[in-house]
């Protein structure tokens, strides 16, 4: 494998899970305030037409391959632009942010069981070894540095939301691994948005109607924009080359940065302290990914 290749790859997958921490952020600060249907169909469909003027050409020239694996795509749609975030910001109208994150760890191990499922492939002890230590960094961080604090924490039904969406997540990595359309990353995306969008229109709808119209607000509108271009364009198309180059069991791994991130965020942004907690967990994690993806083959 091109080495040039897995360093861009993993440095998207860096950025990606840089991105969606401040997602994760924005859902939780919305939570009772912003719909959450609402947001994520207002989010797609502002990406959806900021996207299409630059892949109309591209979209017309692949029609026959859309034709063709028009089912893959409307899966690979149903799992991540209509399910994955939509259950996250529900998830984010009960739970915590903190369990949110934990919960988000079981990414990983959700995209092991797909892979031996559908792929027939098991991770290498490399790669055990890095999602093991990743994880204890993770759980350093989570628990602030006192073991004792992961035992007193509670779950909710938003908790099993979260469940839902990770193993959506999950099998939409793998199966984008195992069906390899040969369409490019925007145009895939494109026609992802072209499927996902009116899927996710009668749950929308449904709650336009039980709850009322998104509000219409600098911060409505700041976080429809962050979502829209950052999160869902930038960080989907690093993700889904991610999961081409690396494969899925180890772009996965990457989720792990996410609590780590949203730490550090919270530091810079909400001026929290920085505790030898966050450097330690941070070191560890960074640690069992580089020891992870230092295995050659995909998986």
């Amino acid at each position: 494998m091109n080495a040039g290749a897995r360093y861009w790859a993993m440095a998207g997958l860096v950025l990606c899970c840089l991105i969606w921490a401040g997602n994760a952020l924005i859902a939780r600060a919305s939570a009772g305030v912003l719909p959450p249907v609402g947001l994520s169909f207002w989010r797609w469909m502002a990406a959806l037409l900021l996207l299409l003027p630059f892949t109309l050409r591209g979209l017309w020239r692949d029609r026959l391959l859309l034709l063709q694996y028009w089912k893959q795509i409307g899966v690979l749609a149903a799992l991540s632009i209509t399910s994955y975030n939509t259950l996250l910001y529900l998830a984010a109208q009960t739970s915590t942010a903190i369990n949110i994150t934990l919960v988000n760890t079981g990414l990983p191990v959700a995209a092991f069981i797909w892979t031996m499922l559908l792929l027939r492939q098991l991770p290498g002890k490399a790669m055990l070894l890095g999602t093991a230590l990743s994880f204890l960094g993770l759980l350093v961080i989570l628990s602030l540095g006192d073991p004792a604090r992961l035992l007193g924490l509670s779950f909710n039904p938003g908790d099993l939301i979260m469940v839902v969406a990770v193993l959506a997540w999950g099998l939409y990595s793998v199966l984008l691994r195992m069906w390899m359309l040969p369409l490019s990353g925007m145009t895939q995306l494109a026609a992802m948005l072209l499927f996902g969008v009116p899927l996710l229109l009668p749950f929308y709808l449904w709650e336009y109607s039980q709850f009322g119209p998104m509000p219409l607000d600098a911060n409505s509108l700041m976080a429809i924009a962050y979502t829209a271009v950052l999160a869902s364009l930038v960080a989907y198309l690093a993700w889904n080359n991610g999961v081409r180059v690396l494969g899925p069991a180890t772009a996965t791994l990457f989720s792990y940065l996410m609590p780590v991130f949203a730490a550090l965020l919270s530091i810079l942004l909400l001026g929290e302290a920085l505790q030898w907690f966050h450097l330690l967990g941070g070191s560890l994690t960074f640690a069992g990914l580089l020891l992870a993806t230092r295995e050659g083959r995909k998986t």
